[in-house]
């Protein structure tokens, strides 16, 4: 195996998904995820540190995204990161490092808006398209040196 680049994160959002459409009207949600480990300290008191995440989700993931999460619902999400660059409107070079999933499954139990089973859907995120801020062109075979 050459590399891998995959992660798997089960948390909670921290707001609604903001919903973006492309040029070509391709639909794209972006959120914030948060996970959490609890340990304890010293004195025996339980600490928490809270990370968060964000998540990318494209095409059908995206409608999904739109019409079943909202902020504090629990997820799995499956996905890769991704990190772009991009000058902003002041010329200041802009990093952001986010994950670009391809699997969801919605958690909880009804009370919380889910369904007595997790729903799962996968598909597969398309790379950046090329007025993107920050993204990489297309490698065709005819770039390949061999």
């Amino acid at each position: 195996m050459s590399s891998l680049n995959k992660v798997m994160l089960i948390g909670r959002l921290g707001k609604d998904p903001e919903i973006r459409y492309t040029q070509d009207g391709t639909q794209v949600a972006n959120f914030s995820l948060a996970t959490s480990e609890f340990s304890s300290d010293k004195a025996g008191g339980r600490q928490e540190r809270t990370e968060w995440h964000n998540i990318v989700a494209w095409n059908k993931l995206a409608d999904l995204a739109k019409r079943f999460l909202t902020k504090g619902r629990q997820v799995y999400v499956e996905g890769r990161l991704r990190t772009r660059e991009w000058n902003d409107r002041d010329g200041n070079k802009r990093r952001t490092t986010e994950i670009v999933i391809n699997q969801m499954v919605l958690l909880g139990s009804r009370g919380e808006g889910g369904s007595d089973a997790a729903y799962s859907t996968t598909a597969s995120a398309p790379e950046p398209l090329p007025e993107a801020p920050g993204a990489e062109p297309e490698i065709t075979d005819d770039d390949i040196p061999f």
